[in-house]
């Protein structure tokens, strides 16, 4: 490698307007919610400015990255609507250029093994908290020759560590939030960018891989910021582009802390498992810390054209369970029957067209449809609420009801519940919720007169008959 660029693969010099992104998770994992922001940002900034959404996965760590993992994230992706460009790229294809790069930086002086053992470190960090220091490494391999260091290395183990620490100069990071952040060079510690087992930190991969695959812009959480630092340091070094970065607030959980499971974090399958319409999650996420987004943008194509990421939110989110269900429930209601159906019958597999459209205004969740299966099976039990009322139902109430439906030419709502009054002399309460729960199974839902011509003649007399029979 020179200072000039990188051998393999043909990287270009030539800086490029277009603008390119990119979401690069380990496949060590399921996709989470931190995950979706991370893409989801990415993915906006690109198709917003017309550039380009690469997919990357950063699987050097062979002993936890696996295939399934893969093929999760990249299923989780499309089932949120997040496309990449072009085919899914590899972080371990990239291994000659990140040992090229390690090797360019050792030959220049700005990368150096070093042998401290773990027992060294933590004594050199007291010392240095004792007297009142940060608890950065000493440095004390950086003044070993390279013929002592490569001596050494034969018969001891060792790491690599960047040479950044100086008592003189600093990095800058383009930040489009922030602007440039300043960091003096002694506020940075040497960080190790590979472990004494052989395999690269998170570090130096990450920002290789960014100059190789053309990264224009890279949004990540603020979490982030002094490992850009020493990136675009190491970047810079290596004389190859560094990209412009956006450091959003971070995302927590309600209480305040992390966003983890145990506050309120899932996994994109737990999420898909529950019903959730991916539009939902999308919609929740995006407006997170982008308060200027109106409340009727509900489509895809809606939240690009309100998106900016200038806009962002550089204090930290918390995430609401809450707020996308909210979302959930209000997508749910703008969907048609024919795309409403298929989610449905998950729970009800009798459902049909008819049946999605008499229900949709009631339903919450998708699943929500399993206490309307009366509509669609007369012999469903009633559950112990709908007993109760039939149980309290004046007494002959079903059989008057029965016959006054059955003898009737006129198969409405309205003045079968009249004729049903007058005989009965029950009104009110007394008269609607006994009727609603014979046709329906729940105290609340649809309209009657839907329901009823929804069932017909036969579906209102099977319900009937199968309460007198019980």
């Amino acid at each position: 490698m020179t200072d000039k660029g990188m051998s393999e693969e043909g990287m270009s010099e030539e800086a490029t307007t277009e603008v390119v992104t990119r979401f690069a998770p380990s496949p060590t994992g399921l996709m989470h919610l931190g995950n979706v922001r991370t893409a989801l940002l990415n993915w906006l900034y690109a198709r917003k400015l017309g550039g380009r959404f690469l997919l990357r996965f950063e699987d050097t760590d062979a002993s936890r990255s696996e295939a399934e993992f893969v093929e999760a994230l990249k299923q989780d992706l499309l089932w949120l609507g997040l496309d990449w460009d072009g085919d899914a790229l590899f972080q371990s294809k990239h291994a000659g250029q990140h040992r090229e790069a390690l090797d360019a930086l050792a030959e220049k002086g700005l990368a150096y093994r070093c042998f401290c053992t773990e027992t060294q470190l933590n004594l050199d960090r007291k010392l240095a908290t004792s007297r009142g220091l940060p608890p950065r490494y000493s440095g004390k391999c950086r003044r070993l020759s390279n013929e002592e260091s490569l001596q050494r290395s034969e018969s001891e183990s060792f790491v690599w560590r960047l040479a950044i620490h100086n008592v003189n100069g600093e990095v800058r990071v383009s930040d489009a939030l922030r602007g440039n952040v300043v960091f003096a060079r002694r506020d940075l510690d040497d960080p190790v960018v590979v472990r004494s087992d052989g395999t690269f930190t998170f570090l130096l991969p990450n920002a290789i891989d960014d100059a190789v695959d053309g990264i224009t812009h890279a949004l990540r959480g603020d979490d982030h910021l002094t490992n850009s630092a020493y990136q675009v340091w190491l970047l810079e070094a290596l004389g190859l582009s560094v990209p412009t970065y956006v450091h959003h607030g971070l995302l927590l959980g309600e209480d305040g802390a992390k966003l983890s499971k145990r506050t309120g974090s899932h996994s994109v399958a737990e999420l898909r498992e529950d019903g959730l319409i991916p539009q939902a999650l999308v919609q929740a996420m995006t407006r997170l810390g982008h308060p200027n987004i109106a409340d009727d943008a509900l489509s895809t194509a809606d939240l690009l054209q309100a998106f900016d990421a200038e806009h962002i939110l550089r204090s930290s989110v918390k995430w609401s369970n809450d707020e996308m269900w909210r979302w959930h429930t209000r997508l749910l209601h703008h969907l048609d029957a024919d795309a409403l159906l298929p989610l449905i019958k998950t729970s009800v597999p009798a459902a049909n067209l008819d049946f999605a459209k008499l229900i949709a205004g009631n339903l919450e969740r998708a699943d929500d449809a399993l206490q309307y299966t009366r509509l669609v099976d007369a012999e469903v039990a009633l559950n112990e609420e709908a007993q109760a009322v039939v149980d309290a139902a004046a007494e002959g109430f079903y059989t008057t009801a029965l016959q006054l439906w059955q003898g009737s030419t006129d198969t409405g709502w309205k003045p079968w519940m009249n004729a049903v009054k007058e005989a009965t002399g029950c009104k009110g309460k007394n008269l609607f919720m006994p009727l609603r729960v014979a046709l329906t199974g729940v105290v609340h839902g649809p309209e009657m007169s839907a329901v009823v011509d929804f069932l017909g003649k036969e579906g209102v007399s099977a319900r009937l008959q199968d309460l007198l029979d019980s």
